[in-house]
Formats: structure tokens, C-alpha cells, sequence
């Protein structure tokens, strides 16, 4: 019988909770009460296949998702997720009959598109590339944004130092777990999260366990920070200094 094969995290687990919780009251709390760190990175899944599955379960449950994207793959010839050529010659209106919205299609299409020409890379070469890089490089693929890519970083590949800045559950979880009534901003949380460094990735992960423990009755009442409103100008003052008279010369 196979047994499915858990990749090995890349980096010190163990030194990295034992960073956190020294620069941070908050995480020493959180990891001590909750539940280990796990990535739960996907074995065998390549840059191509983590990416179509991810445009599959953009802005749907996942429940609905796992059954459009099964209807994708029985499209292929062997059942599997299409092969990049597959995916390319496979016709709009199957894949639309998949459940797939035209969006997604042209989206897979081009994913496809950006492997046969290299710009998606292999396995091997993705892990040479630095975060950076791999945000640059996939990011230019229709379809797929900061936080799809973020999301591969860390479950994929398994990388330390990704902060999610516009994922909803890590900006509630920070909500939760420092008694915040509002919505951190991504340029805020970019901001408070450089404490974290270089393990912003687990930093994020409690803040997801966070969000969860609060549970949805408390988390739906965080909001966005409402923007401070700028004084208003007396007119009357405004009016009296612009007609004010000019002093005369002595």
C-alpha cells in the first residue's frame, strides 16, 4: 500500500516558535494554547497543478470547488489534472459545462500557456527562486494575484517568511489576538509583522488559528478602521482673512 509522503519543512520549526514567542507575548500565548504549527504542504503537486487548483476555488466554497475541478480533470486522458497541452487544446464550452466561469478558463488557459513558454517553472526551479522572484514571475499569469502566490510559497513550498497581508483570516486573527476592535490595513500588518521576521509565515499561520478560535459571531463584527475625517475650515474665518486689509506703510 503507498503511503502519501509529508514534505519536510525546510526550515527549524523549533527555532522558529522559539523566536516568536520571545519577541511576541501575544504568539507565546497563541502557541502554547492552540494547536502545533502545520503547513500541510501538498507532496507532489507542480507549480502548473498548484495553480490551476488554486483559480478553481477563487471566490467559491470549497465544497462547490472540489466538484468543478474534479469535472476538470475527468477531462483529461488519464483523469488527472490536464497536462498543459491537454489544457490548451481542451475546448471553452467543455470546460464552461465543467462549471468553470469564462474567467477561469482563460485563466487556466493562459497558466498553461505560461508553462509551455517556461515562464510558469518546474518544481526543480521553483525552489531555486527566491520569493521575490516567484511573486514576479507568477503574478504575470491571468488570474493569479499576490495572495495566490503567497498561498503557494507557504503550502507548496513550504517557504518561512510570507506574511498574507490582504488574506481576511490573517487580518481578523490579528484583530482577535491583539484585542483590535478594527481591521488592520496591509500596509499596517506589513508594518507590525516586521517583529516576526524571518518566521512571518508562522506568525501568520496563529493569527489564521486565531481567527478560528474566535469564530465567526465575534470575527463578522471586525471592520475596517474607519479614516480619521479632516477638520473643517470655518468658512466665516477664511473669508474674514481673505478680505482682511493690507496694513499701511509707516
Amino acid at each position: 500500500m503507498n503511503v502519501p509522503v509529508t514534505p519536510m519543512l525546510p526550515f527549524d520549526l523549533s527555532a522558529a516558535t522559539k523566536h516568536l514567542c520571545s519577541c511576541d507575548e501575544v504568539l507565546a500565548e497563541l502557541v502554547q494554547n492552540t494547536a502545533p504549527f502545520q503547513a500541510e504542504m501538498e507532496a507532489h503537486q507542480s507549480p502548473y497543478e498548484a495553480l490551476l487548483e488554486a483559480i478553481a476555488y477563487q471566490s467559491i466554497s470549497g465544497k462547490a470547488a472540489a466538484t468543478i475541478f474534479g469535472r476538470v480533470k475527468a477531462l483529461s486522458a488519464n483523469g488527472g489534472i490536464p497536462t498543459p497541452q491537454e489544457m490548451l487544446k481542451l475546448r471553452t464550452p467543455a470546460l464552461r459545462k465543467a462549471g468553470l466561469s469564462g474567467a477561469k478558463v482563460l485563466a487556466m488557459k493562459d497558466v498553461a500557456k505560461k508553462t509551455v513558454e517556461g515562464v510558469v517553472p518546474s518544481m526543480q526551479d521553483a525552489e531555486k527562486m527566491s520569493d521575490e522572484e516567484l511573486v514576479k514571475r507568477l503574478v504575470s499569469v491571468r488570474g493569479v494575484g499576490a495572495w495566490t502566490v503567497e498561498m503557494f510559497l507557504i503550502f507548496r513550498l513550504g517557504r518561512p517568511d510570507v506574511l498574507p497581508v490582504h488574506d481576511l483570516g490573517v487580518q481578523k486573527g490579528w484583530s482577535v489576538a491583539y484585542g483590535k476592535k478594527h481591521k488592520p490595513s496591509p500596509k499596517e500588518l506589513l508594518a507590525f509583522g516586521e517583529r516576526w521576521r524571518p518566521y512571518r509565515t508562522v506568525a501568520s499561520w496563529y493569527m489564521w488559528r486565531a481567527f478560528q478560535r474566535a469564530g465567526y459571531a465575534a470575527t463578522n463584527k471586525i471592520r475596517p478602521k474607519k479614516p480619521k475625517s479632516k477638520p473643517q475650515r470655518n468658512p466665516n474665518t477664511t473669508k474674514r482673512a481673505k478680505h482682511k486689509p493690507a496694513r499701511k506703510k509707516s
